[in-house]
């Protein structure tokens, strides 16, 4: 019976071992320390922000960015925008690649030292602030420290930044807004 327990430990183990483990830590690094926030919000994001006020991007604090990173990669985007003909349809509201890894704080309304904006859900190379139709909405701020620079066309849309990012990710973080009309 020991023999038997044992024998299926070692399958399950060989069998969900060593890729599960390399995907984890590659995607979502363990005991990462870097962190993301905004002075502006602290959950829901003031009007300023949004397509109510002066649609300007938010500004942003960022610490503890690994010391082997070449650049950071910021991605903000609402996955509760509603599309009955795409359900799971994320709204991508600022796409910026290729941060200065230096950089500590990001101004309210301007790109981040060395960034480069792709292009949004509303097919601008810019920051779009929240404008949800109805209901409350969850805009995620989200950084990733990468060990490499990425060298991408400026028509570069977040799924082909995500896409470039896989495998040299070695830190991420995010923090959380809400709005709501």
């Amino acid at each position: 019976m020991r023999s038997l327990v044992l024998a299926v430990i070692l399958l399950t183990t060989a069998c969900t071992g060593s890729d599960t483990t390399t995907t984890t830590e590659t995607t979502h690094p363990i005991g990462g320390t870097m962190q993301i926030s905004s002075p502006a919000f602290d959950g829901t994001m003031p009007s300023r922000f949004t397509c109510d006020g002066f649609d300007v991007s938010p500004p942003l604090s960022i610490s503890d960015v690994p010391s082997g990173a070449a650049s950071l990669v910021l991605l903000v985007d609402d996955p509760d925008a509603p599309d009955p003909a795409a359900p799971t349809m994320v709204w991508d509201h600022w796409v910026v690649w290729g941060i200065d890894p230096e950089v500590r704080d990001i101004a309210e309304g301007s790109v981040p030292e060395g960034g480069v904006q792709g292009r949004n859900s509303w097919g601008r190379n810019d920051y779009g602030g929240p404008c949800p139709p109805v209901g409350t909405h969850r805009y995620f701020f989200k950084l990733y420290a990468l060990d490499i620079d990425l060298d991408m066309p400026t028509n570069s849309t977040k799924s082909a930044v995500e896409m470039a990012m896989q495998g040299y990710i070695i830190d991420q973080a995010e923090v959380i807004g809400t709005y709501h009309r």
